[in-house]
């Protein structure tokens, strides 16, 4: 059957998920019937016996969720608590065809349909539009706080851009915060205890002024211990804690009943050890030339040789570049793991032994203003505009790892003697690095943009072993403004017509990794640069150290200015039939200043900011364009025409059905700079997406059921996947189709009882793409000899016209440089070795008559290849993060107790079914199965005026695995995973009035 067959044939599938219970836009939820997941009151009557009508503003306007054709779903602020939903991870659970995990970088994915942010990177758009009464955020930490004082949070599925901001392709998620009630005074207030030792306190306090003005303050609290354990003594016992809090003031004036004024603020803070990965996993490789075998995760350190701060401070780096040096080196690659050899991982995910603390900080805040206008009868302008400014510095340790002492090392113990010769360049290495002599403890660099680290005077820690962290930070600010106009004629005909411009710009978003073995090549080779200089007769040459002594992925500066202009036309052919079409026109102009130096260039001892360097201008940031550049510098601009036609009917004024296409659109963006070698586009193309939908929605038996359903075929054109190359993250276009059903129900069978219902299937196919994988650059094949660069700790492949050969190629090549032959790589079918893959290509080229003679070519290159790997063809593979199976249900009683009081028992289940963490969609990829429960009971007073709740989360302490992350070869190709919360229990009190 045919996609658009069966897209057909499902037309009775429908969208619904919990309803929220709002009645006029801007204003705090009613009173009135229960919403699915919250406590209903006290007092029961006729009314409450139906499921009442939800009031969202998924067309920019309120209207009855059950008359909107579009597949929306709607949590009031009630609904949130009742099901235990504090935040984005929690949120997911209860949602069809939806998941959020955190990534790698301080970052998060919402994925809808099985979009999300698949693209990585500054330049990179999010899939899922993040607004805040309805003004869109284009950098948020906003899936890192906690919710509080909401109206709701509404979930659009399928592409937005003709009503909703930017251009999102896979849904819009709006966050409605609580305004101002002009009517009379009120408040409310809570607070939990719970294990981990958490405190959590919420307040909100509502004040008229006079009868056209009033304010509304909240704000929350969040203190708790880490959730996991950390067994090494010298550092912190827990780690991944909280102690955060946030505030929001809204000022309400209506000087007319035509006219609304809200204006909001909003801050949030926090700093605390917020562990931005939660475990890594890893089958280490015994070889070093991988670090982690491609085939399965356990819980194993990588091969530490595999790592670049390894592989730079080897004895066979050192000997490549001076001989002079060779005994300088820490270690060899073919020795002993002095990094993480003999260490061992505790096997379970929230057990860690790491010899670094992390740290996180966090600010935001909004400014934001909203003005409805009622323009006569038929027509109403609306401008949201504001203001919005975050920050968020964040380090963690990057192996998640005690590193081995490095006691009695006859690197460090060469490195003491040869400080004492008068004159010697080694000196200020030991005075930087090893203050207190050779046993006496290593000192690690604080990442900054410096550039200078511990040879600056800056260290962050001095050890008995290498303190390796990495450190992501970055400083965005954005303002924009938004206007429509609706129409309300009297006649078939109405109209919204629109326009927003959005100016968005990031500053200093670094990421950068710090290890020993960085520092002390970044010293020993420095100081191998001057002996040559003064050997070569510059005897005025100073004493340098190499500059960065840390790997730094720098965006000086990245901004985004975007407009957008947008409108619909709606026309009621009947009380029935209705159809709809809407156009947007939008254009993204972005621009990107980058660069990634790693030991880049030299820098005199007593320059303490690396950027004034004297020898800078050698250093050159842009390999793709002539002549040496501080800077890498990109300017790229989008412009496309998307729209949207819809055609809905009522049945009965109970049921409808609708039918919809949309066209949606995400931008391109620029990739970082990387050496030219690793064949990466400068730029990667925008998505877009042709989206199919048919839906019903439907209330039954007067009003106690309510089943929607929807059915959607996507047809995506380079669609945005990101891949690490070269210790970056790069970006690559490729096509794919998405179907998928969704079936939503709430039933109230009597007043006393509440159960809702969700079930989603997704389908989606990667179109035939052909990538390199970085876990195996071999691609599988036995003929292919993956390569250890021992200048860069990179792999690449060399290839030739069979195994025999490669494998002789590549062993000849290494016996002139002293390295050793190549050995099996478990985990693949080939073999591998430590090499140099430019000099191998160049050798190949240009062969020497010894290697002409061994091979049998009199002229011309010897028939071998060098590449970054041999591409797989992901055709037909799933997209990342996209269960095919998600289910959930909850279900709630309300008992009467004399007194006025009511007791309510709930219970939520979901289930989110396997999926893979990368399109490579290898074993190892598969992220498993999960299921959640949670539970609580509250007792409500008279009126619902106080109440006291217990409460369990997690029920089961699932150690559910959300997403997966594979680092880079430098780093031994490891698995960061991330989790949800572990089973939470406490209690918690409150009031309003």
């Amino acid at each position: 059957m045919r996609k658009l067959d069966l897209l057909g044939a499902t037309a009775i599938a429908l969208l619904f998920t919990t309803p929220a219970l709002a009645q006029d836009v801007g204003n705090a939820a009613p009173q009135g019937a229960p919403e699915a997941g919250a406590a209903p009151s006290a007092t029961t009557d006729a009314a409450d016996e139906g499921l009442g009508d939800i009031v969202v503003t998924a067309q920019r306007k309120g209207e009855r969720l059950q008359d909107v054709p579009i597949s929306v779903s709607a949590f009031s602020g009630d609904a949130l608590k009742a099901q235990q939903i504090n935040n984005a991870t929690q949120l997911q659970l209860s949602l069809p065809n939806i998941t959020f995990t955190k990534t790698n970088f301080t970052a998060s994915s919402f994925t809808i349909r099985g979009i999300g942010d698949l693209c990585v990177g500054f330049a990179c758009d999010t899939a899922t539009g993040i607004h805040v009464n309805d003004m869109p955020l284009l950098s948020t930490r906003l899936f890192e706080t906690e919710y509080f004082d909401l109206e709701r949070v509404e979930v659009l599925r399928g592409p937005q851009g003709t009503l909703f901001g930017r251009n999102a392709t896979s849904g819009v998620v709006n966050f409605i915060t609580a305004r101002p009630n002009l009517a009379s005074f009120g408040a409310s207030g809570s607070v939990e205890y719970g294990n981990f030792n958490s405190i959590r306190g919420e307040g909100m306090i509502n004040a008229p002024i006079t009868d056209t003005i009033g304010v509304r303050v909240a704000g929350y609290y969040l203190n708790r211990d880490g959730f996991t354990k950390n067994l090494n003594p010298a550092a912190k016992s827990r780690i991944d804690d909280r102690d955060l809090y946030a505030l929001r003031g809204t000022l309400r004036w209506e000087p007319t009943e035509n006219t609304t004024l809200d204006l909001i603020g909003y801050y949030f803070h926090e700093k605390d050890n917020r562990s931005r990965i939660q475990k890594q996993l890893c089958h280490r490789d015994p070889t070093g030339i991988l670090g982690c075998q491609p085939d399965r995760l356990g819980y194993d350190v990588a091969n530490g040789n595999a790592t670049l701060a390894t592989v730079l401070s080897s004895t066979e780096f050192f000997r490549i570049n001076s001989p002079a040096i060779a005994a300088f080196g820490l270690g060899s690659v073919y020795g002993p793991d002095l990094t993480f050899g003999g260490l061992t991982v505790p096997t379970d995910l929230r057990t860690v032994n790491i010899d670094f603390t992390p740290t996180y900080y966090a600010s935001e805040y909004h400014i934001m203003g909203r003005l409805e206008q009622q323009l006569g009868d038929q027509f109403k302008l609306t401008l949201t505009g504001g203001y919005a400014d975050n920050k968020v510095d964040s380090r963690t340790d990057y192996n998640l790892a005690s590193d081995n002492p490095l006691t009695n090392n006859p690197g460090l113990l060469t490195l003491a003697a040869a400080s004492q010769a008068p004159g010697s360049p080694f000196a200020k290495v030991a005075q930087a690095l090893i203050p207190n002599g050779p046993n006496g403890g290593v000192c690690v660099s604080n990442i900054d943009t410096s550039l200078t680290g511990a040879f600056g005077g800056n260290p962050i820690k001095c050890a008995p072993g290498s303190t390796d962290y990495d450190r992501s930070q970055s400083h965005a600010r954005q303002y924009s403004i938004e206007g429509h106009v609706d129409s309300s004629f009297d006649g078939p005909f109405n109209f919204l017509l629109g326009g927003i411009y959005v100016d968005s710009k990031t500053k200093q978003g670094n990421y950068g990794v710090a290890s020993f073995g960085l520092d002390y090549a970044a010293g020993i080779l420095g100081a191998a640069q001057t002996l040559g200089q003064r050997a070569a007769g510059n005897a005025a040459f100073p004493d340098v150290f190499l500059a960065p002594p840390f790997f730094f992925n720098n965006t000086d500066l990245f901004t985004i200015k975007s407009y957008g202009l947008f409108g619909e036309t709606y026309f009621e052919a009947s009380d029935r039939l209705k159809f709809t079409a809407g156009l947007r026109y939008s254009h993204d102009k972005k621009f990107v200043r980058a660069r990634s130096p790693i030991l880049s260039f030299a820098v005199p001892y007593g320059v303490t900011d690396g950027t004034q360097s004297p020898f800078i201008a050698a250093y050159d940031a842009d390999p793709g364009r002539t002549g040496n550049q501080l800077f890498a510098e990109r300017e790229v601009s989008f412009g496309r025409l998307t729209g949207r036609a819809v055609i809905d009917f009522k049945v009965t004024p109970d049921n409808l059905i609708y039918a919809s296409y949309s066209r949606g659109y995400k931008s391109g963006g620029i990739n970082p700079p990387i050496p030219t070698e690793f064949n990466v586009s400068e730029t990667f193309a925008p998505e877009a997406v042709n989206a199919f939908e048919i839906g019903t929605k439907n209330t039954f038996a007067n009003g106690t059921i309510r089943l929607n359903a929807s059915a959607f075929y996507y047809q995506y054109k380079n669609l945005q996947l990101s891949r690490i190359v070269a210790r970056t993250s790069v970006n690559d276009n490729t096509d794919a189709d998405i179907w998928g059903v969704e079936v939503e129900g709430i039933l109230r069978p009597d007043p006393r009882w509440l159960i809702n219902l969700t079930a989603s299937y997704l389908n989606t196919s990667i179109k035939s793409k052909l990538l390199v994988d970085s876990r195996d650059v071999s691609g599988g094949r036995s003929d292919a000899v993956i390569i250890k660069d021992i200048t860069n700790a990179s792999n690449c492949v060399v290839t030739g016209p069979n195994a025999a050969l490669a494998n002789a190629y590549v062993n000849a090549f290494n016996s002139g440089l002293g390295l050793k032959p190549a050995v099996a790589v478990p985990g693949t079918k080939t073999t591998g070795a430590y090499s140099v893959c430019t000099a191998l290509a160049s050798t190949a080229a240009n062969p020497p008559a010894a290697l002409r003679t061994a091979f049998g070519i009199p002229t011309g290159p010897l028939p071998f290849t060098v590449s970054d790997g041999i591409p797989v063809d992901i055709g037909g593979n799933k997209l990342p993060n996209a269960p095919a199976f998600k289910a959930s249900a909850g279900v709630q009683y309300t008992a009467d107790l004399p007194g006025g009081l009511t007791l309510v028992p709930r219970a939520d289940l979901t289930f989110t079914g396997d999926q893979y963490s990368r399109s490579f969609n290898r074993q190892i990829d598969r992220i498993p199965s999960f299921t959640q429960a949670n539970a609580q009971i509250q007792l409500n007073g008279r009126d619902d005026r106080w109440f006291v709740r217990a409460f369990v989360s997690n029920i089961f302490d699932s150690n559910s695995i959300t997403g997966q992350y594979v680092t880079d070869q430098s780093s031994g190709l490891f698995t960061n995973i991330f989790t949800l919360e572990p089973r939470r229990y406490g209690i918690a009190a409150g009031f309003k009035f």
